[in-house]
C-alpha cells in the first residue's frame, strides 16, 4: 500500500461509503432525499469527522437537511459502528459542499472571459 494512502484517508473512505448506504437504505427521514456524500475528513485520533455532502434544491432545502443530518448522527454513528471493525466510531460533523456550486460558477466565468475575448479578435 502506497504510504500516502494513509490508514486515516482508508478509514475515510469506507466511512463515505458506509454513511452513503445508510443514508440511502436505513434513513427513513423524508427531509433527507437526493444526498450525496462528497467527501469525509477524520481526524489523526479518529475521534471526528467532518462529512461533507451536497443535496439538489435550494438554499432552504440545504438547510433542513444539513439539520436532519446532525439530528440524525447518533443512528448514523451507531449503524456504522456495525459496520465498521473500529474501537470507537467519531462523531459525525456535517456540512453542506460548496465546491461543485464553486466549480460550476467558475467555469460559467471562464466562459464567459472566453467568449468575449474571442469576440474582440474577431472584429
Amino acid at each position: 500500500m502506497p504510504k500516502d494512502y494513509s490508514r486515516g484517508r482508508r478509514i475515510a473512505d469506507q466511512i463515505q461509503r458506509e454513511l452513503s448506504e445508510i443514508i440511502r437504505l436505513e434513513l427513513k427521514d423524508p427531509r433527507v432525499n437526493l444526498v450525496t456524500i462528497t467527501d469525509v475528513e477524520v481526524t489523526q485520533d479518529n475521534a471526528h469527522c467532518k462529512v461533507f455532502f451536497t443535496v439538489l434544491g435550494d438554499v432552504e432545502q440545504q438547510k433542513m437537511t444539513s439539520k436532519t443530518l446532525e439530528g440524525a448522527s447518533g443512528f448514523l454513528r451507531s449503524a456504522l459502528a456495525k459496520r465498521l471493525q473500529l474501537r470507537t466510531v467519531p462523531q459525525l460533523h456535517f456540512h453542506y459542499d460548496i465546491s461543485i456550486e464553486r466549480g460550476v460558477r467558475l467555469s460559467q466565468l471562464i466562459d464567459v472571459a472566453v467568449s468575449g475575448s474571442s469576440g474582440n479578435t474577431t472584429q
